[in-house]
């Protein structure tokens, strides 16, 4: 067991795992809490979506997983496994993964897309319970989920972001990043506390700040040619040709100026805005849209396109992925923090099923883990540095 131990990544992991706080009775725990964890992001990676299907495979690979670990009692059944995720506590958990990340990928992150994602089939109508809505932290360039904040009840994703910043600064995730959010971001403090976390800020402007809208729009209107930088950007595939320019001006002294009316708010270290305007040729119709962004670092035109477009990619490389892939959307976990818990297990699964250097997709990957247990060793596996 030490021999496989020695590898880096999985020893982190399985550290990290033993550090999160049981509260049961010591002489009552035939299933450690580690082992417990262990099972589910394994099984999880072998294409597991719900607690029968991990019991299920954690009885048929109990010797794969007594390479690692005692197992001295082999795995819970599903009932007992669903009592346990839900008492494990999520901020300890959710602490364990940013930690986790962290350490196994120091590296900077360039581009870090902040956004939310609900788990459909998560409510429960009888007892009143709003489905679980997550907002995540993505790093585009890595293709790394570094964290996530629950919305609490009765709240929004205004007062989950600034939490989720917190955590992330504190793990290291956001000094020098660049930090892009959709429209709800685009407040005044939280674009303060993504400065104070030592990040850069990329916001979209939209109805929720009219006037910032309005002048931002004039400005681009009425801008001489040489205040402007600009980039064309054209895409084609998927039957479609989208072309996007990109104009950008670092001339923000308008924006500061004292003209403004008092008790405005006034987004902090603002350094650049932007106008994006897309056309898309699709084979029955044309669609046109122009955004409006700023942003805290003085970026061109390149950077700009560049850096709106990986925002995305929390859309297309993360929360597509666990609908499709993990069938996130499918859930029905609604009892104690059982959905909460197990959002991070997928998260914990994807970011290792990811670092594996094949051609294969995350369906393919999950689905050859599950058949070869020498894959799944190669998943667990440290990074080649």
């Amino acid at each position: 067991m030490e021999s496989l131990l020695a590898r880096p990544r999985l020893r982190v992991l399985l550290d990290h795992f033993a550090a999160i706080e049981d509260d049961r009775p010591s002489w009552r725990v035939m299933y450690p809490l580690r082992e417990v964890l262990f099972l589910v992001v394994c099984a999880t990676i072998c294409s597991c979506d719900d607690y029968e299907d991990i019991v299920d495979w954690g009885e048929a690979r109990l010797d794969f997983l007594r390479r690692y670990l005692d197992f001295h009692w082999g795995v819970p059944c599903a009932d007992w496994l669903r009592t346990l995720m839900n008492r494990v506590d999520p901020e300890l958990f959710s602490a364990c993964f940013m930690a986790w990340v962290a350490e196994c990928w120091p590296e900077r992150q360039d581009l870090v897309a902040i956004d939310g994602k609900t788990s459909r089939r998560s409510h429960d109508r009888k007892a009143g319970q709003a489905p679980l809505h997550l907002v995540s932290a993505f790093a585009t360039n890595s293709r790394l989920v570094l964290g996530q904040e629950a919305v609490a009840a009765k709240s929004n994703e205004i007062e989950a972001i600034p939490v989720l910043l917190d955590k992330l600064a504190q793990a290291g995730s956001l000094q020098g990043a660049l930090v892009s959010i959709d429209a709800i971001g685009c407040n005044p403090k939280i674009a303060g506390k993504i400065v104070d976390c030592g990040a850069d800020y990329l916001l979209a402007v939209k109805a929720n700040q009219p006037s910032l809208r309005v002048e931002v729009e004039r400005f681009f209107a009425d801008a001489p040619p040489e205040a402007i930088d600009s980039h064309l950007d054209l895409d084609k595939g998927h039957g479609r040709i989208e072309d996007r320019r990109v104009f950008v001006s670092r001339d923000i002294d308008w924006l500061n100026g004292q003209r403004r009316f008092p008790g405005e708010h006034r987004f902090p270290k603002i350094a650049a805005v932007a106008k994006v305007e897309t056309r898309t040729q699709l084979a029955d119709r044309c669609r046109r849209e122009t955004r409006f962004f700023i942003a805290s670092r003085p970026m061109t035109a390149k950077d700009m396109a560049d850096a709106v477009r990986g925002h995305w990619g929390i859309e297309n490389s993360l929360h597509w992925v666990l609908d499709v892939t993990f069938r996130e959307d499918l859930s029905r976990l609604r009892k104690g923090h059982g959905a909460k818990n197990m959002a991070l297990v997928r998260h914990f699964a994807l970011n290792l099923v990811r670092q594996v250097k094949d051609r294969r997709s995350i369906k393919l990957r999950r689905k050859r883990a599950d058949r070869n247990p020498d894959y799944l060793v190669e998943i667990l596996q440290p990074i080649a540095r």
